[in-house]
């Protein structure tokens, strides 16, 4: 969804559509995050909510809409994006980790204000903080049961709805039934009758299955509820679900539509239910305490095995890296005879890439949108290039090129800058501050129970002696055919609370 062909009117009569919706609704401001119903990383056409309000199309942010003003929040890897593609006149801009949304709502809105949200776009974790915000300064925080930009936006694309696949014994290495049993023991451990599934990841690896609903990650969208007996609810449209599909989950597995997911929250009255407060829906929360059912928050049941590899997903990780390395090598190759002459761009180089990529048969798709960035732009960490925007290789510039791709066996990240000829001097130097803090890091020895917060400083610690950082993590988990982020072990300042483990 770019933005630089739009006509220059076209947000702010977006806004302006919104604020009157608002008005109806009888809320002084709205909290508009870059999230669906599942808070991941990419999200159906459906739910791109805030860059069709703000031409923002980062992977993560949110903006916040009140009647006389509005305000933008990303974080240092969106700093420049955000202001090449948002309107400043439209929106404020503010760093989503250091002045949140619920922080600038504390210290902005009037006493008596009423600001919405949508329950289904915000964690119960998330609401909690702009609950606490908005209350100490007088105001209200109001669940609406309609979101106002899905009333504004007349053309909004509809529901995902592509067919699931089963993900093979062969790739996966353990049966759904397997993880099925584990995951209701550990339940039964915890004492817990339940826990509700809301990351379409988790629902994917439990029942060794695939789709297409969002690009670069093949999911499908989808809830689940795994009871402490093994038995799972899955709610998807039973029309995506194929015979095969159905034979291959086996008859542990209930499918239902997803309009039925609150109406069977409403069975769990009086019983223990485990829900992920930074990853599900307030609204499910919210359903199983009005009917009376003990929510418990607590990490996803599905996160800690899925991180944690099997032998047959980290052979197949390995396999997955050997074939991209190939293309990879054959794409540098390639650059170090076409890119010193001048006149290559930034897409012309990414398309290169694809294309040797997609050679592989087993090819299935880019794991995210390569980030083809030369000169200046390689220093927007999650830049897109557009023919607008997109700058020629240039010698005596650096080239950064950070992309990946999905195989049935394994998912790949790979992040390579690169010198097109003789590199700025003070280019190098940086380079090799950050090279240093890659080799401190893979020769760290640590013991169990260390996380990656503590190993974040090995990285970062050439950089700070020069009195240099950067603002976003250091390394992130990665799925296995699934998602190219995947916690919720993370190496970054900001603790995951989870200690790193061997598989992940």
């Amino acid at each position: 969804m770019s933005t630089t062909a739009a006509p220059p009117t076209l947000y702010a009569e977006r806004l302006a559509s919104l604020r009157e919706h608002m008005r109806r609704l009888c809320v002084d401001g709205f909290v508009v995050p870059r999230a669906d119903e599942h808070q991941g990383e990419y999200v159906p056409p459906r739910a791109m909510r805030l860059a069709w309000l703000s031409g923002f199309t980062g992977s993560a942010g949110a903006a916040v809409v009140l009647l006389d003003q509005a305000a933008l929040f990303v974080d240092g890897r969106y700093t420049l994006q955000a202001r090449q593609e948002v309107d400043g006149t439209l929106f404020g801009f503010e760093h989503l980790i250091k002045t949140p949304p619920s922080a600038w709502l504390g210290k902005t809105i009037a006493r008596g204000a009423r600001i919405g949200f949508d329950p289904w776009l915000h964690t119960p974790d998330g609401v909690s903080a702009l609950r606490a915000s908005v209350e100490a300064a007088g105001g209200e925080l109001v669940a609406l049961d309609e979101n106002p930009i899905d009333a504004a936006w007349s053309d909004q694309p509809g529901a995902a709805a592509s067919p699931v696949t089963v993900h093979e014994m062969a790739y996966a290495g353990r049966s759904s039934a397997e993880k099925r049993a584990d995951l209701a023991e550990a339940l039964r451990r915890e004492h817990l009758d339940a826990a509700v599934i809301s990351a379409p990841d988790a629902v994917a690896w439990l029942l060794n299955v695939r789709g297409t609903d969002v690009e670069c990650t093949p999911l499908p969208l989808s809830f689940a509820i795994i009871e402490a007996s093994g038995a799972v609810t899955w709610f998807i449209a039973p029309e995506r679900v194929s015979d095969s599909v159905k034979e291959h989950v086996g008859d542990g597995v209930r499918i239902a539509p997803r309009s039925a997911l609150l109406e069977t929250l409403d069975a769990f009255s009086g019983r223990r239910v485990r829900v992920d407060g930074a990853t599900a829906p307030f609204a499910v929360a919210d359903r199983l305490t009005k009917a009376g059912a003990k929510v418990l928050p607590g990490l996803d049941p599905c996160a800690l095995p899925r991180a944690c590899k099997n032998p047959v997903e980290l052979e197949g990780a390995r396999a997955a890296h050997r074939r991209d390395a190939v293309a990879m090598c054959r794409f540098l190759a390639w650059l170090s005879r076409e890119a010193p002459g001048g006149g290559l761009t930034e897409i012309a180089a990414s398309d290169r890439l694809e294309a040797l990529r997609r050679e592989s048969p087993e090819f299935r798709d880019l794991s995210f949108n390569s980030i083809s960035g030369a000169g200046s732009n390689g220093a927007i960490v999650h830049y897109r290039a557009t023919p607008e925007t997109q700058r020629v290789l240039t010698p005596g510039e650096l080239y950064l090129i950070d992309s990946g791709a999905q195989y049935p066996d394994g998912t790949t990240d790979i992040t390579r800058t690169l010198a097109i000829g003789i590199a700025p001097r003070e280019a190098a130097e940086h380079f090799t501050l950050v090279l240093k803090g890659h080799i401190a890091l893979a020769q760290a020895v640590f013991p169990v129970g260390t996380g990656g917060v503590q190993l974040d400083a090995i990285a970062r610690r050439p950089l700070w002696e020069r009195g240099l950082d950067y603002d976003h993590g250091t390394g992130h988990g990665v799925g296995s055919y699934l998602s190219v982020h995947e916690g919720p072990q993370r190496i970054a300042k900001q603790s995951s609370g989870v200690p790193l483990a061997p598989g992940m």
